[in-house]
């Protein structure tokens, strides 16, 4: 069960829990296709587009089409991982 946290709302922790599985998720689909297991598809896909590699050039505008509401998103992945983002506040130096 979800608990609400200092200063979060019950639903406020809802969306945080689904945000952190989807990330989970996101990583795991990674690591089985052979990607480093804490990166996501949308960082990995920008380093490959990035690189010149086909997968990349490929996958990049995919995932940045189904992302439509953010701007140049896998570029944005990419920037949040090497920022370490979705690492615990006390890991991120």
């Amino acid at each position: 069960m979800i608990e609400a946290k200092a200063g979060k709302t019950r639903w406020q922790m809802v969306v945080w829990y689904g945000y952190n599985l989807f990330i989970a998720v996101d990583q795991l689909a990674n690591a089985v296709i052979g990607g480093w297991s804490d990166e996501t598809l949308s960082s990995c896909a920008y380093r490959m587009h990035r690189d010149g590699k086909p997968w990349g050039r490929l996958l990049m505008p995919v995932i940045d089409v189904i992302f439509f509401w953010q701007d140049k998103h896998c570029e944005g992945a990419y920037i949040k991982e090497r920022k370490r983002i979705h690492f615990p506040p006390e890991l991120r130096q």
